[in-house]
C-alpha cells in the first residue's frame, strides 16, 4: 500500500499500523524482510553481530520451513521476529480468506504477534481480520535495497538522510536485495551508531 522513505500524512491517515516507535526516542529499529535464506540471512546476522546490534525479521513461512536452522540462528542472536504471510502474498490481489489462510501457514512456523503486510499491501478488510491478532508494523524509512535500478550508495542514502530516533527502517536478507544490502547495511549501523542512538527490536 505504502513506499515511504520519509514521513508523510499516512501515519495520520491509518493510525492503526505502527509507523514508528518516536516514544522511544533513543532507538532505532531495523527490520528485515523475505527471509531467511542461506547465504544473505547469515551475512546479515554476522554484520550486526560485529556491530553488537539487534534488529527484527519479517520472515516468510515458506522461507522459514525450507531454513528452520537459519530461523533457530535468528532467534538464538536475540533477534525478534515477525510474520510476513507464508507466501509473500500481495494483499490488494488476494481475498481476506486467502490473505489470513496464508498468514495462519506461517503461524505453524513463526511464532509472533507482530505482522508486516508483503509490499506494504492490505485491504482494509484484511485490517480488520489482522489486527484480532497481530499488530501491523509499517515503517518510516524504506532503503529500496531490492531496487536493480539503484546503487548501493543510493539505498545507504535512502537510510541515512531520512532516519531518526524512532524510526523503523526495513531492508531485505534476500537474494534480489543482497548487492544493495552488502554496502548500505553496515555504513547504515556506523552512521546509527555514530549519531548516538542504539538498535533495538519491536
Amino acid at each position: 500500500m505504502f513506499n515511504l522513505t520519509s514521513p508523510t500524512i499516512l501515519p495520520k491517515l491509518f493510525p492503526c499500523f505502527t509507523w514508528s516507535m518516536k516514544d522511544k526516542s533513543d532507538k532505532v529499529f531495523l527490520t528485515f524482510d523475505d527471509g531467511p535464506v542461506p547465504g544473505v540471512t547469515r551475512w546479515v546476522l554476522s554484520t550486526l553481530k560485529q556491530f553488537n546490534a539487534k534488529a527484527t525479521f519479517f520472515c516468510l513461512g515458506k522461507n522459514v520451513k525450507n531454513n528452520p536452522d537459519l530461523y533457530s540462528e535468528i532467534i538464538e542472536n536475540g533477534h525478534s521476529v515477525g510474520n510476513h504471510t507464508f507466501n509473500h502474498l500481495k494483499g490488494w490481489t488476494s481475498t481476506a480468506e486467502e490473505y489470513t489462510d496464508d498468514i495462519k501457514m506461517a503461524e505453524e512456523v513463526i511464532e509472533s504477534r507482530i505482522f508486516r503486510p508483503p509490499y506494504g499491501k492490505i485491504s482494509p478488510a484484511q485490517v480488520a481480520l489482522v489486527r484480532k491478532k497481530f499488530n501491523i508494523i509499517m515503517w518510516d524509512v524504506l532503503t529500496r535495497d531490492y531496487d536493480y535500478k539503484l546503487t548501493g550508495e543510493e539505498c545507504l542514502n535512502n537510510a541515512t538522510t531520512y532516519i531518526q530516533p524512532g524510526s523503523i527502517v526495513v531492508f531485505h536478507d534476500s537474494y534480489k536485495a543482497e548487492k544493495n544490502l552488502k554496502y548500505a547495511l553496515p555504513r547504515t549501523l556506523e552512521h546509527i551508531y555514530n549519531s548516538g542512538l542504539k538498535l533495538s527490536v519491536l
